[in-house]
């Protein structure tokens, strides 16, 4: 087992080391004009380190125990059992599978598209002018104000690129799975997503993070995601990761004029996470809608974080975040909707529910208005609760045991999001995933 690291001088000795080995591994991509964005975000990483809890935005997560690990970074993918992507798999669609952060063609599937649909892996484009990839990559994510962006981006190898030219409706859903391989030291992996959508386009995205074994290791996800003008993305994103593992991600939309946005977010697994959603809906007539779920058990320490930033008028945003606590777990949701001061007519609701199961288990919940514009409908408020005593006589008194009674009160709880897909398959499929996780939770 590595050494712990002990002081910011330490952690900065020890990724500047990573990447200068990091560096050796690229095979001449040390000299393109990407590699100059690599070597800046590396320098602001270990200038400013990981926030610790002084920082009010990380006040009720501890990042003691990743900041202290000595994680390895990976240099070639390991080994995963044969089908353990299977139960999350959505029949018949694209699929891009990376393991340990790099791409797997044998375990991907690309179906054909026409006008210039790009399904790929980021490796394949990054480093060719005229490409979705060299506009905006590492753009959106900024490495001066996100340790971990900046951490992913000095780190960059490999990720999925979707981009659907103008004029576009695709179908089929389209899937990546990011999964982690079991290693008998601690290690850490990068997924990384870009997704351009060009005008009057359309599209679904399922995204899933799950891995393998009992080994720690720590995923550090970004995704930066661009909607042109009247362009509609559905976002599906699951995360499952082993119970070991720390899991820190950041999703960074950005919306043009009458743009659509939906996220569907399901945290099911990992040890710590840390989800945050940034929204900027910079395009009159734009619409966005964060959905979430999040399950805790055990010692699980589950953080959702989202800003949905309306910065042009006319606009509109739902958010309705669930959590189902039980065990010793502890959530923390902070939803924060901010409305500039040109941002008239502004439509904006959030809420958060907290379902607790145990004595142990708690919520930290802080919904947010920034309000600097007059003209606006803005909401927001949040509960906390037990199972309904009600409903538990009502069940119990037509001869429902009483742990049967429990089950169909939190699926009912959560049931509620589930219902909120508007895909049929990817509905069914997700909520597979979860019953899993609820019936294993209560064994």
């Amino acid at each position: 087992m590595p050494d712990k690291i002990n002081s910011l001088e330490q952690l900065r000795s020890w990724y500047l080391g990573a990447f200068e080995d990091f560096e050796k591994s690229l095979n001449g991509q040390s000299s393109d004009a990407f590699h100059a964005r690599r070597k800046t975000a590396i320098q602001h990483f270990v200038t400013t380190g990981f926030p610790t809890t002084k920082n009010e935005d990380w006040k009720y997560t501890d990042l003691a125990s990743v900041a202290s690990t000595q994680f390895l970074p990976v240099v070639k993918p390991g080994h995963i059992p044969a089908g353990r992507i299977d139960p999350y798999l959505v029949e018949g669609q694209n699929i891009l599978v990376f393991v340990d952060g790099y791409y797997t063609p044998a375990l991907s599937k690309r179906l054909p598209h026409g006008n210039q649909v790009l399904v790929e892996n980021l490796s394949a484009s990054m480093h060719e002018r005229d490409f979705p990839s060299e506009k905006y990559l590492a753009q959106y994510a900024s490495v001066e104000k996100n340790s971990f962006a900046a951490l992913s981006t000095a780190f960059l190898r490999d990720g999925a690129l979707i981009s659907v030219p103008d004029n576009t409706v695709v179908e089929d859903p389209l899937q990546i799975i990011f999964c982690s391989s079991e290693r008998a030291e601690p290690y850490i992996v990068h997924p990384r997503i870009l997704v351009v959508a060009g005008k009057n386009s359309q599209f679904r995205l399922i995204e899933t993070h799950i891995g393998c074994g009992e080994g720690v290791y720590f995923s550090n996800a970004i995704a930066e995601i661009v909607l042109g003008e009247n362009s509609i993305l559905e976002h599906e994103r699951v995360q499952d990761e082993t119970h070991r593992a720390s899991h820190i991600s950041t999703t960074y939309v950005h919306q043009s004029r009458a743009s659509g946005y939906t996220s569907h977010n399901f945290t099911l697994g990992g040890s710590l996470t840390r989800n945050d959603i940034v929204v900027e809906l910079d395009g009159e007539g734009g619409e966005a809608t964060l959905n979430g779920l999040y399950l805790g058990t055990g010692n699980r320490h589950v953080d959702n974080h989202t800003v949905i930033d309306h910065v042009r008028p006319h606009c509109s945003s739902h958010e309705l975040y669930k959590g189902i606590l039980a065990g010793r777990s502890r959530g923390v949701f902070n939803g924060k909707i901010v409305v500039r001061k040109d941002a008239q007519k502004t439509d904006a609701k959030q809420t958060n529910k907290n379902l607790i199961l145990s004595d142990e288990a708690s919520i930290d919940t802080k919904p947010q208005l920034e309000i600097f514009a007059n003209d606006v409908k803005c909401t927001h408020g949040a509960t906390v609760g037990q199972l309904d005593d009600e409903a538990m006589f009502y069940l119990r008194s037509r001869g429902i045991p009483v742990d049967e009674s429990k089950n169909i009160l939190v699926y009912a709880f959560a049931s509620d999001l589930l219902d909120r897909i508007s895909d049929e398959p990817i509905r069914d499929k997700i909520r597979e995933v979860l019953t899993r996780k609820l019936d294993s939770a209560r064994k």
